[in-house]
């Protein structure tokens, strides 16, 4: 398995800070992703907190499935095209595509639509930011030393996701000011354009090829590019034990979590009250992201000392046993106070995994087909999430108290464990650019 280096020394976030170009890397997340998490609360809060709308379990999980299924399918068009187009371009085009169609969907939801109209437009968005998030991740590795990466990343995903819900506390802020029925949804989520316009411009002023890639090893017709985009990716992460373990662990995770979030949503809807300053309702999905935002804190803070002090497999594990713990003893009760804690447990525990799977394919996949990996990394991820909406949708009744649910989630953190120690198990040499390094069980990335 793949040795990932530790080092004894660490960069702190001002050592990161003062290299202008992750510098300025981590200004487009910032933005990209303020407005991602405003989007998808205004969005949110128009259909499923909406007094001119209702929303039964089925038709959330409709519009998952809607959203996020197609959304992946554009995935491996994001790899082939990241590892073959200007990547800097790639994010420009993509941010100012998203934006156009922002508006297009705050349009239908001031109009009343549902369905079709409006997620076609929202599909757009959310599937074009795939172009944007696997983007940056594969430009990362060119504006930092490769012995940084676990720390660059980190602070790099704990920021964007903090500002993600930054961006979400925002869009319940607007929708206070401008109404919570369709018209003022419609002007919640049309803010969002701002975040993805600033993204764009930030990135427009990196010099041309600088995010790479630095070669192309892909076919002259794009269209046979794109076809074998998964199949590429599938097998530089199958030739990659560090990466196929470290997925196994982060794909239980979210289908864990498709299940806990459909039964949060819906406790949130219908069921739960409010407790002291603590809110149900939209206030209370607010709060759930405070608590989540503040898991991701501090697991960017934490994970690389976490990671040098145990070894990426008793972090890994420990994470998943950390999960499947608050998922039984905090989410079980089904009060507002301890699904809060619960979630950020929970999301602490996830960002952990993340990391490790983000530095996995940011340190031991080649430049050439990273863009790949990371497509179908987002592809799998989705569809897991997905599935576990769908199917608990099926089940779980109006009001969200599913304690057999609860319990499937935390079984679900367990069958990742078995599954991340038998691949981590795989004995084997792994070549990338010419550099054969042997596995070591107690600092690899799985």
């Amino acid at each position: 398995m793949t040795t990932l280096a530790v080092e004894k020394h660490h960069w702190g976030s001002r050592r990161f800070l003062g290299i202008p170009a992750y510098r300025r890397l981590l200004a487009t997340r910032l933005a990209s992703q303020w407005g991602d998490g405003l989007f998808q609360a205004g969005l949110a809060g128009a259909v499923l907190f909406n007094p001119e709308r209702q929303a039964d379990p089925l038709a959330i999980a409709t519009g998952f499935a809607v959203l996020l299924l197609p959304y992946s399918i554009i995935g491996p068009f994001a790899g082939a095209l990241l590892d073959r187009w200007d990547r800097k371009k790639v994010i420009v085009v993509a941010n100012i595509t998203r934006a156009v169609f922002v508006l297009l969907t705050a349009g239908a939801v001031g109009a009343g639509l549902s369905d079709l109209p409006l997620y076609v437009s929202a599909l757009i968005v959310m599937g074009i930011g795939r172009f944007v998030g696997a983007g940056l991740s594969a430009s990362l590795p060119h504006v930092v030393p490769e012995d940084h990466l676990v720390e660059a990343n980190a602070l790099a995903t704990t920021a964007g996701a903090i500002m993600a819900v930054v961006g979400a506390s925002c869009a319940i802020g607007f929708r206070t000011i401008l109404g919570a029925g369709d018209g003022g949804s419609g002007w919640t989520t049309s803010i969002a354009i701002i975040g993805l316009l600033t993204s764009a411009f930030i990135a427009s002023r990196f010099k041309p090829g600088v995010l790479g890639p630095d070669e192309v090893d892909e076919p002259n017709n794009a269209f046979m590019a794109v076809a074998r985009g998964l199949l590429d990716g599938a097998k530089a992460t199958w030739r990659t034990p560090s990466v196929t373990a470290a997925l196994a662990a982060v794909l239980a995770h979210r289908a864990a979590f498709g299940i806990s979030l459909m039964i949060t949503l819906l406790l949130m809807r219908y069921s739960l009250e409010d407790v002291g300053i603590l809110k149900a309702g939209i206030g209370g999905l607010g709060e759930v992201a405070v608590a989540g935002g503040a898991g991701v804190l501090l697991a960017g803070i934490l994970t690389d000392r976490i990671v040098d002090r145990f070894g990426v497999t008793r972090t890994i594990c420990g994470a998943l046993l950390l999960s499947a713990a608050a998922q039984v003893g905090l989410g079980l009760p089904m009060t507002l106070p301890t699904i809060l804690a619960a979630s950020f447990f929970v999301i602490f525990a996830g960002q952990i995994v993340k990391l490790c799977v983000d530095t996995a394919v940011q340190h031991d996949i080649p430049d050439e087909v990273r863009g790949r990996v990371f497509a179908l990394y987002d592809t799998l991820f989705n569809v897991a999430q997905v599935t576990a909406v769908t199917i608990t949708a099926m089940v779980v009744p109006l009001n969200g108290r599913a304690p057999a649910l609860m319990l499937a989630a935390a079984a679900l953190y367990f069958v990742g464990l078995a599954g991340f120690l038998t691949l981590s198990a795989r004995k084997r040499q792994v070549q990338h650019s010419g550099l054969v390094r042997e596995n070591d069980s107690s600092h690899s990335i799985g």
